[in-house]
């Protein structure tokens, strides 16, 4: 779709939520938030579009129930960051000082991230993180308005390792000393930041033999050089963090190679588009996992606060309604949830409790903010971390998961508490990758 169309599509109310008529907005305070996604370029495809969308089947629920606290409507500025660093910087100088936004929201990439969360910051301001996950993006910058209530790549590190060393024994029949880990990565802030993480939680988790490390242009043209190093040194496990369109030359080029693995465990991003993966190579992506946060409409209502089921339905349907798709991506999830937490959450104490929305007042009651487990969509809780803390802005109760792909659906198999179906592991023979 052309730009002009994807902002439309990411400004637009879903049916049934429809927004108040424009006078009703002259009437009524409104808080004026600005959306900032990659609506075009290759991060558009890989995730950042369902990002949008989410965000604004918040917003549009928000407003279909009279606005945040019941009255302030929420009026929607999307900005086109068009998966440019450079264009990110600009959207967002343009939201803060031209459109008067106190909240910019959104945010795909780590590498985006990184500078934009300086330059709000310096402009006191809030950059609220629905996606980049990278932890570059916040240690030790000590940040007073940068908050991200999703997963950080330690988290997705952690969940990784902590997977293969439960299940290397009894579905290996390996120590998980003996597990041959090879990481590859875009190396940009995101995929760097997944790798350390991946080195620091194998040592900590007994996972001692990474064979290969390596990291390349997320625009490179070929990965051939790559592929060779992986034969050689026949790593059981394949760890990637890359986007859409590496990882669909990284697969292509490897089956065409004759790689073989017992397991590729993606990091959200590409990985997180299965419906984009299976356009491209059908069944072979069956039995691939993914580390992300969990897609809402994969967990049990029951297990999580009262009424929240209720949201993923709203969520799920509103989704189909507006894209004509039947599977929801986990990026959907995350836009629609965070999006929740800061209208649903936030801005109500902001509002009662010191008096407003404008920066100061988002950023005092986003620290008073305490959520237990199983109150958000997609399952964790939330509690920021204080600007002296070395990661303070992140969200310490959010929670990945590792999914498992089986034909178009997605299972939850890690951790053992919320799992929904026991991992393949390994790769079936029937996998063009599998190693025998």
């Amino acid at each position: 779709m052309r730009r002009r169309r994807l902002l439309q599509l990411a400004g637009a109310g879903i049916a049934g939520l429809a927004l108040p008529a424009p006078q009703l907005f002259a009437q009524s305070p409104t808080i004026r938030i600005g959306l900032l996604h990659d609506l075009s370029g290759p991060f558009a495809g890989a995730g950042s579009v369902p990002l949008s969308i989410g965000a604004q089947l918040a917003i549009d629920y928000i407003n279909g129930k009279g606005g945040v606290a019941g009255k302030y409507k929420v009026e929607p500025v999307p900005a086109d960051s068009q998966s440019k660093i450079d264009v990110g910087i600009n959207e967002s100088e343009r939201l803060l000082n031209q459109e008067k936004v106190d909240i910019i929201l959104g945010v795909y990439s780590s590498a985006q991230a990184v500078p934009l969360a300086a330059k709000v910051e310096q402009e006191k301001k809030i950059l609220w993180i629905n996606s980049a996950i990278a932890t570059t993006v916040l240690k030790d910058k000590h940040f007073q308005y940068i908050f991200r209530p999703t997963v950080n790549s330690d988290g997705y590190a952690q969940a990784a390792m902590s997977f293969l060393a439960d299940n290397a024994k009894s579905k290996l029949g390996m120590d998980p000393k003996d597990l041959k880990i090879a990481l590859i990565d875009e190396d940009g802030p995101y995929g760097t930041a997944v790798q350390g993480g991946d080195e620091t939680w194998a040592a900590k988790k007994g996972i001692t033999q990474i064979v290969l490390k390596e990291s390349y242009s997320a625009s490179a043209p070929d990965l051939s050089s790559l592929i060779t190093k992986l034969r050689r040194a026949r790593a059981d496990i394949i760890i990637h963090a890359g986007y859409n369109p590496d990882i669909t030359l990284f697969l292509r080029q490897g089956r065409e190679a004759g790689l073989k693995f017992k397991m590729l465990i993606g990091n959200g991003a590409g990985y997180s588009q299965l419906d984009k993966l299976r356009e491209t190579f059908g069944d072979d992506v069956d039995n691939f996992c993914n580390i992300d946060p969990a897609p809402a409409q994969r967990l049990d209502p029951a297990k999580l606060a009262p009424g929240v089921g209720d949201l993923i339905k709203i969520m799920v349907d509103g989704y189909k309604a507006k894209t004509g798709a039947s599977e929801i991506p986990t990026h959907c999830s995350m836009g629609f949830n965070n999006t929740w937490i800061l209208l649903e959450k936030v801005l109500p104490i902001a509002a009662s409790k010191y008096n407003g929305f404008d920066a100061d007042a988002v950023r005092k009651a986003a620290l008073d903010v305490d959520i237990p487990l199983g109150g958000t969509l997609q399952g964790y809780g939330v509690k920021f971390l204080p600007p002296d803390d070395a990661m303070g802005g992140q969200n310490d109760r959010a929670l990945p998961v590792v999914m498992q792909n089986h034909g178009k659906e997605i299972t939850v198999v890690w951790p053992t508490e919320i799992q929904t179906q026991a991992p393949v592991l390994p790769l079936p023979s029937s996998s063009p990758y599998a190693m025998s």
